[in-house]
């Protein structure tokens, strides 16, 4: 943090005592159209340039456009901050500010007691306590008497504070003037733990640029909300979270999807390919398509096709003619990918897959996190069509996930599934950047000269990686056939022999095998190596379980933590890492897909904890579990 924001801190919060906490778990919440999603992100953005470790938790409503003022157009967001490393978002909030009643109504079960409420009064009319389902007013039935409730009319005072500014007043109207009142809810609570509000003046001033009118409204009802808490006695305390003590470097706050994209980007630059994206827009992928869409100073090439057979084909031709070819979607487009992912695999080019996990099957959750595509990965084509996969386990290790698919991919010649979700690709956290010499070298070299009695044998294998060699289409002497159907070993000519379909179904699958000896080996996390309890996961369970294992411990429970980020094949060590432990239980967002590998390959009668409510684990929850299998 500069020392000029520190300043300005420090001015902002003279006059009220001021306690210290360690953490802070705050949720935003009202209709869609409030601005919700906003209102968190700059308070995040504020918590990231004051210092504090962080992570988000966004939780957006499935319907494009809900009925106003009803509990299915509730948009949420949630962030936790502290002065320490954190692993979630939080299992349940503080503060809770709720826009409306429909707000409350969602998310009370979720404030513990003794919580801090913040209402919009002007909100809890007849009309939107109906729409809710209240049949009587919760500020004064005595619904809410268990938490600390604050009540602030944001909408009449927003609609003040924008009209008694000059230069402002008579320039927009009511409506104009009422859509600012998330500025308000952000001013009160940058007041209360004391957060600068400069960087969010500077980003009101770009985003509406082009109407100065309504940058200075919400300006204006920024600072009217600081005011508030200033002048009011509903706070009689303001409150700070210090800085976290952070490892030395340059970081930046990235979601999922946008450090997923940077990857992407940086696997271009690190083979040296220009990078093209065949993609469909489906939630939620489709924000790593709107980024991509940004960099074509990179060699970025996207296309947006008709659908997702259509994107997947593009990419599929890209990597044929040399590029990095990627697409991205979710469960439902992976179903109908299927087909040409199998055919990536008989072609043996490089593909990357991403698959933005959500809430299934068939259309299901949209807007909802899930981790039930494993087996669809793995075993969804016909016949036997081995695919390496690969799961980031928080925001910020997307990006290197992004390029160890496009380095197997690259190295082995084969499509290769990157499996994040929902959690992830919303979810935030700051990220240390990498300085390029840590990042590895993955130049890629393609064949250009014939490599069989002076012809050309694309399927030749290298004899280490069992991939095929890359050829660039219009290189002379190189011409070669493609397609479905089956092809002769070393030569590439279309085959029905049945004994070389077998040898090339058992050279394909001992090339993904053989990825094994290429990967890190399983890491275990036993401080005194007298565990005999190992909680093993994939994927976004790393925070939830990371975090209850800290509590587990914290107890004086020994247990022992593992986490793949390499699915297929799993690490050479996985199998003696699994025995070395009485029990080992896998939580998962699924109905135990990883459970289900484990015991078949391994034969080790793993616990399985399971989920599929759309939303991630509580650390609370996952630690009670292991308290019980640890004690059996």
């Amino acid at each position: 943090m500069s020392e000029q924001v520190r300043e300005q801190v420090r001015a902002q919060g003279a006059g009220r005592e001021t306690r210290q906490l360690d953490r802070v778990v705050v949720r935003f919440a009202g209709d869609s159209g409030d601005g919700m999603q906003l209102t968190g992100e700059q308070f995040t953005s504020e918590t990231a340039v004051f210092g504090n470790d962080l992570s988000t938790l966004p939780d957006f409503p499935a319907e494009i456009r809900a009925p106003a003022g009803s509990p299915a157009g509730v948009s949420g967001f949630q962030l936790h901050f502290s002065d320490h490393d954190i692993l979630t978002p939080g299992d349940a909030p503080d503060v809770l500010v709720a826009m409306n009643p429909a707000a409350l109504k969602a998310y009370l079960k979720d404030l513990p007691p003794g919580g801090d409420l913040i209402v919009n009064t002007d909100a809890f009319t007849g009309g939107n306590l109906k729409k809710a389902g209240y049949a009587t007013d919760p500020l004064s039935d005595g619904t809410l008497d268990k938490y600390r409730v604050h009540r602030v009319p944001l909408t009449s005072m927003t609609i003040n504070a924008v009209n008694a500014t000059e230069g402002v007043a008579g320039s927009v109207n009511k409506k104009e003037a009422e859509r600012a009142k998330n500025m308000f809810a952000l001013g009160l609570m940058s007041w209360l733990y004391n957060r600068s509000t400069a960087g969010t003046e500077e980003f009101l001033q770009t985003k509406f640029g082009k109407r100065p009118e309504i940058a200075a409204a919400n300006i204006a009802a920024l600072r009217a909300g600081f005011n508030y808490g200033e002048t009011t006695e509903s706070f009689s305390v303001t409150y700070e979270v210090a800085p976290a003590r952070m490892k030395a470097g340059l970081y930046r706050r990235v979601s999922g999807n946008l450090a997923l994209s940077y990857g992407l980007i940086a696997a271009g630059e690190l083979t040296g390919l220009d990078l093209f994206l065949g993609s469909y827009p489906i939630t939620p992928a489709s924000d790593i398509l709107h980024e991509l869409s940004k960099h074509k100073q990179f060699g970025v090439r996207t296309f947006q096709a008709e659908d997702e057979i259509a994107g997947i084909g593009a990419a599929l031709g890209a990597s044929f003619g040399g590029s990095l070819g990627i697409t991205t979607t979710s469960g439902p487009g992976v179903a109908l990918k299927s087909e040409t992912i199998g055919l990536a695999v008989s072609l043996e080019l490089p593909l990357v897959i991403v698959d933005i996990q959500r809430g299934g099957p068939s259309t299901g959750l949209p807007t909802k996190t899930e981790q039930a595509d494993l087996l669809q990965a793995m075993f969804g084509r016909n016949g036997e069509a081995p695919v390496p996969i690969i799961a980031p386990r928080s925001p910020s290790d997307c990006f290197h996930a992004a390029i160890e698919a496009a380095r197997i991919a690259t190295k082995y010649r084969t499509p290769v599934f990157l499996l994040s979700d929902g959690y992830l690709a919303n979810g935030s956290e700051p990220w240390l950047l990498p300085t390029r010499e840590e990042l590895p070298d993955l130049t890629v070299e393609f064949t250009t000269e014939p490599n069989h009695d002076g012809e050309f044998w694309p399927y030749l294998r290298d004899p280490q990686t069992l991939a095929r060699p890359w050829a660039v289409p219009g290189t002379a002497g190189l011409e070669h056939r493609i397609g479905g159907l089956e092809k002769a070993d070393g030569s590439g000519t279309i085959s029905y022999d049945s004994a070389n379909h077998d040898k090339m179904i058992r050279l394909r699958q001992a090339k993904v095998d053989g990825i094994a000896a290429d990967i890190e080996p399983l890491e275990v996390d036993d401080p005194t190596g007298s565990a005999r309890v190992l909680v093993l996961g994939w994927g976004s369970t790393y925070g939830p379980i990371a975090a209850a294992v800290r509590r587990v411990r914290a107890k004086g429970l020994q247990v022992a933590q593992a986490h793949l980020r390499h699915l297929n094949p799993f690490p050479a060590n996985t199998g003696e890492v699994l025995r070395s432990y009485d029990r080992v239980l896998v939580p998962e967002m699924n109905l135990g897909q990883l459970r289900m590998l484990v015991r078949a390959e391994f034969l080790v009668d793993a616990i399985g904890y399971n989920q599929v409510r759309g939303m991630p684990f509580k650390a609370a929850e996952l630690a009670g579990v292991l308290e019980d299998v640890i004690n059996q």
